[in-house]
């Protein structure tokens, strides 16, 4: 009898303590989240970013996440020259590289998340003799970014592959400080083209038109979003916490449902490493190896 009693006391007890052990650990996997996380990203970013920091407040309502939006050639000199961040979402790789190589970037936290075109653009209903990314002298004005601005950069990239650079540097150029300047500038009417971002151009799409897309082989370079995280000396415990949970939201599906819904797309790297591809090579059998294998079985 008392062997039973003991025996009921102790299922008891350990009963208890595996409920609380289960208590705690589900209760570690969901801390409350808080802080606040400074995000430096592109221009063309904007509209996307909104949209996901009110999907991540629904989830986490004491993060608070600031943004600052601009070209990423000058969030780059913002964060060189001290300015706080925790997290750079740019739109080209070259600034996110300076960073990271000046150990101000977090190398091991970079991810290529996302990709974008180049297209140029007109006035809705406006006329121009412009047909393409090959005549745009033709133009009497043209808006484009500066060459500090990704979308500058790959737009002198797509002149020089075109051979059109002298001819383009004798236009009438309205040069914007980020995409955003050159998509008002066209969308108002004050040029008659302009090149941004399909992203941007799909964004006020009553407002212009879609002349083309960067023609096939005048971009070499991919037109990349690389996001990662940044030292931010002021940032606390919680600040770094939250930050380092947005970064990995901003890789969710969640996420890249909102990104792709806004024109992006979501990058994904076809590149095999020569290891991966040997080791496929010999795993695939081959057709001879299929046969003998089919007529023993």
């Amino acid at each position: 009898m008392k062997k039973g009693v003991f025996a009921a006391l102790m299922a008891g007890v350990m009963g208890t303590m595996m409920f609380g052990t289960t208590f705690v650990s589900a209760e570690a996997e969901t801390p409350e989240l808080k802080g606040e996380v400074y995000a430096f990203i592109a221009a063309s970013l904007n509209n996307a970013m909104e949209e996901i920091q009110k999907n991540f407040n629904e989830t986490y309502p004491d993060v608070e996440i600031l943004y600052n939006a601009d070209s990423s050639g000058t969030l780059q000199t913002q964060i060189e020259e001290g300015a706080r961040c925790d997290i750079f979402f740019s739109a080209a790789t070259k600034q996110m590289d300076a960073l990271v190589d000046e150990g101000i970037a977090d190398k091991d936290s970079v991810v290529n998340l996302l990709e974008n075109k180049v297209v140029l653009i007109k006035p809705k209903g406006g006329e121009t003799k412009v047909t393409g990314f090959e005549n745009i002298p033709d133009a009497a004005n043209l808006a484009l970014a500066g060459e500090d601005v990704p979308v500058g950069q790959y737009s002198r990239e797509i002149f020089d592959n075109l051979g059109i650079t002298d001819e383009v540097n004798k236009m009438e150029i309205n040069e914007g400080k980020n995409v955003t300047d050159v998509l008002a500038s066209v969308s108002e009417g004050s040029n008659e083209v302009g090149i941004v971002y399909a992203t941007d151009a799909a964004s006020v799409a009553d407002s212009v038109e879609v002349i083309a897309e960067a023609p096939e082989g005048s971009l070499k370079t991919p037109v990349l979003y690389p996001a990662g995280m940044v030292e931010d000396k002021e940032a606390s415990d919680d600040d770094k916490a939250a930050a380092e949970v947005f970064l990995e939201y901003l890789q969710s599906d969640e996420a890249l449902e909102v990104f792709e819904k806004y024109g992006f797309a979501a990058y994904v790297n076809d590149e095999k490493t020569d290891d991966t591809a040997a080791a496929e090579e010999t795993a695939e059998p081959t057709e001879e190896a299929s046969e003998d294998t089919a007529d023993k079985g």
